[in-house]
């Protein structure tokens, strides 16, 4: 994935004056080694200058972490902690930060072994919360070395996320087609994320376009569409024109990414699309978004923000589909009941018209688009890459403004199912738990639009801390029946 940050992490220990200093370089020493020892030492410098007591010390090593090139910071409480110098740091550090602090290891040492960090760290978020520094504690931030550990790793994907955010940039072409306005897109809260965003007209892609033409690169990456599509490369004959399209859109991210590291992309599709370049970009939207470009469909800006948080923590291929429809119950009786732990309101189908990337679609295979095909000629509805979603563990979720400005977010864990789907499109049969209850209660009952983003694998853990770092406060997810919705009926 080129498109996505490499992260990091600088460890910085702490001490407060009136505590052994020697806690906290034994604690952080032992940390470094269990985290090599589990992981390799993966993405983490230990920061060797000092051990921070003072707001003296706090700019040394401020410094320090910044020379070796850190994008995120890790301040570690080896005892009670400087309330102030640590807080101070995680203030004037540019990138997300994370606060965890060490456990006791023995009671046989509890008078000059006891470091008291589990105290400390009530301090230093009462601290954070007096500067407004959005530092991100986990779930469990007091640990020994090893759990500590766990906690840095944990964080490498939420500040990839962060970090990545801060140097993303939107490029989108034209206006929401007619009747989609659900992706609504107020611009306000992109910046307030620290996302730059480009709006575009179709009609400047259009042209852009036509600039490609007889391109000298395009029968090499007409090739590579081949090689890829394999026995599925059913319409050849529009191959040379996507990768005219596919070259576009390159060349466009190159020109026009500014000082920003990195690009996702809201394209227009339809209606005028087809008739005017001849085919339907589906196919080359699946490409960029397989290399870690995602491109969302139907000018959906917040779909392709969700898609690239998603890449940032997956660190894999991600998707845009639609919630799209029930599953037949004939078809749950015959292929699901008593076959998987799910109800028949657990279960959905997700589909899109051919966006997503060949690596997660089985037997993919180009063809032509059904659904503008019925009012358009066949042949401008071809580059749809179709096939069922490949079996196994995904996370349903999304970020979204309102129109009033004010960001949520859903986070839903799950799986494909491998079930035939008997469909077209690129589609899976979906199941998440309390699916029936969740979609009436959060997608629904919050105005979520019907696009969601799928990250393969189960991401939720990640994702809602990624939300909550940036200051989402309504992130909705599927809760089981044990705890009911606010506005669920209790005598339904």
């Amino acid at each position: 994935m080129s498109n996505i940050p490499e992260v990091k992490v600088g460890l910085v220990a702490v001490s407060r004056d009136c505590f052994p200093e020697s806690l906290s370089v034994n604690r952080r020493k032992a940390l470094v080694a269990a985290y090599e020892k589990k992981y390799g030492g993966e993405g983490l410098y230990e920061c060797p200058v000092c051990i921070v007591e003072s707001e003296i010390h706090m700019v040394q090593a401020l410094e320090d972490v910044k020379a070796n090139g850190c994008n995120a910071l890790v301040v570690y409480l080896g005892n009670f902690g400087p309330e102030i110098s640590e807080t101070l740091l995680a203030k004037h550090f540019d990138g997300p930060v994370m606060f965890i602090a060490a456990a006791e290891e023995s009671g046989d040492d509890l008078i000059g072994g006891r470091g008291d960090a589990y105290c400390g760290m009530l301090n230093a978020s009462y601290n954070l919360k007096l500067r407004h520094v959005p530092a991100y504690i986990p779930e469990n931030p007091v640990g020994d070395a090893e759990d500590c550990a766990d906690r840095i790793h944990d964080f490498l994907p939420i500040a990839r996320a962060v970090v990545g955010l801060k140097n993303l940039k939107i490029i989108s072409f034209g206006p929401r087609p007619l009747n989609f306005l659900a992706c609504n897109a107020p611009i306000q809260p992109l910046y307030d994320l620290g996302v730059e965003i480009e709006e575009n007209s179709e009609l400047d892609l259009f042209e852009a376009f036509h600039k490609h033409d007889g391109d000298a690169r395009i029968p090499a990456v007409a090739a590579d569409m081949a090689a890829e599509l394999g026995d599925g490369n059913k319409k050849p004959e529009i191959l040379e024109k996507l990768a005219q399209y596919e070259l576009t859109l390159l060349d466009w991210i190159e020109a026009h990414k500014g000082y920003r590291k990195y690009v996702a992309i809201a394209g227009k599709c339809w209606p005028a699309f087809q008739t005017q370049f001849g085919f339907v970009p589906c196919y080359v939207n699946s490409r960029l978004t397989g290399r870690g470009i995602p491109v969302s469909c139907e000018v959906d800006i917040y779909g392709a923000l969700s898609e690239f948080i998603g890449t940032c923590v997956s660190g894999d291929v991600v998707t845009l589909l639609d919630i799209n429809n029930t599953v037949p119950k004939d078809m749950y009786k015959t292929e699901i009941e008593r076959k998987f732990p799910y109800a028949f309101s657990d279960t959905f189908m997700g589909f899109h018209c051919g966006n997503t990337c060949s690596k997660k679609i089985c037997n993919p295979t180009m063809k032509y688009q059904m659904i503008m095909a019925r009012t358009l000629p066949e042949e401008v509805t071809q580059g749809t890459l179709e096939g069922d979603i490949v079996p196994g563990d995904i996370t349903f979720y999304r970020l979204q403004s309102t129109a009033d400005c004010q960001l949520r977010a859903y986070v839903a864990q799950g799986e494909v199912l491998p079930v035939p789907t008997r469909s077209f499109g690129g589609v899976g049969v979906f199941a998440i738990h309390e699916m029936g209850r969740f979609y009436r209660h959060v997608l629904i009952g919050k105005n979520y639009p019907h696009h969601g983003a799928v990250a393969f694998g189960h991401h939720g853990k990640a994702l809602f801390e990624v939300f909550k770092l940036l200051g989402v406060q309504d992130i909705g997810y599927n809760q089981p029946k044990s705890l009911p919705y606010p506005q669920e009926n209790p005598f339904a």
